[in-house]
């Protein structure tokens, strides 16, 4: 088994309009979270690479999610370009190619391979133009983000299972769309599952936003999920 700090396998998103938003939540929730995700929205506010640097500083770690999708070259360039900022994770939705030339400048990043975004099911899928089932496209993905120099995948807590069964400890595997089973929102997360279905189908982190962000006290919601990452984990290093 991969070797994760407890606390670390819960990934706060910091889904949220403007950085100073995003600071005053990651305070509220103090020690209760150690992993922040940051993306698009934040990156079109400006101030993004200021609040990774932040977060860096506090002792954070932070995923950079930009979904990198360009030329391959481009690619390289702006992953080369995330070295030495604090960043820990960053993703890439792209073909071989481009994944190839993430990995190639990752230095201390990982590099994450999306497979299949959790607000996609089978219809979306064939308006895309995929034919093949779901969870196939998602291993095709997996093995060309392993044979690339990816670190891990982007993947559902649905296909976690498959994708551990095959490639055991050799990707990491990052599980968001992340809700309560009594609770799940209707919202643009089609493919879900909640926090233990999702550790005991293989994820190694989990990325939980809006149950965290828009409940009554975040603190307490995120602490509960700590709580049941514990009880998944006890033996793992706090």
């Amino acid at each position: 088994m991969i070797e994760i700090p407890r606390a670390e396998r819960l990934i706060v998103a910091l889904d949220v309009p403007t950085p100073a938003e995003a600071r005053a939540l990651v305070e509220k929730l103090g020690d209760a979270a150690r992993f922040y995700k940051v993306g698009l929205e934040l990156f079109m506010a400006g101030g993004y690479f200021e609040l990774v640097e932040w977060l860096a500083a506090r002792g954070n770690k932070v995923f950079v999610d930009l979904k990198f999708f360009d030329v391959p070259e481009t690619v390289r360039r702006a992953v080369a370009n995330l070295r030495g900022r604090g960043a820990s994770f960053a993703t890439v939705h792209g073909n071989q190619a481009m994944m190839e030339a993430a990995a190639k400048e990752k230095g201390e990043v990982k590099i994450l391979a999306v497979t299949v975004l959790t607000s996609l099911d089978r219809g979306d899928l064939d308006d895309l133009g995929f034919s093949c089932e779901l969870e196939r496209l998602v291993l095709s993905r997996a093995r060309r983000a392993m044979e690339a120099g990816c670190d891990g995948v982007v993947s559902s807590g649905l296909e976690a299972a498959r994708l551990k069964a095959e490639f055991k400890d050799r990707l990491l595997v990052v599980t968001p769309g992340i809700r309560p089973v009594e609770n799940r929102p209707a919202d643009d997360q089609k493919r879900t599952v909640d926090v233990a279905q999702a550790f005991a189908a293989g994820a190694d982190y989990i990325v939980v936003g809006r149950p965290i962000r828009q409940a009554a006290d975040p603190r307490a919601a995120a602490l509960a999920i700590q709580d049941t990452i514990a009880r998944i984990f006890p033996a793992a290093p706090g």
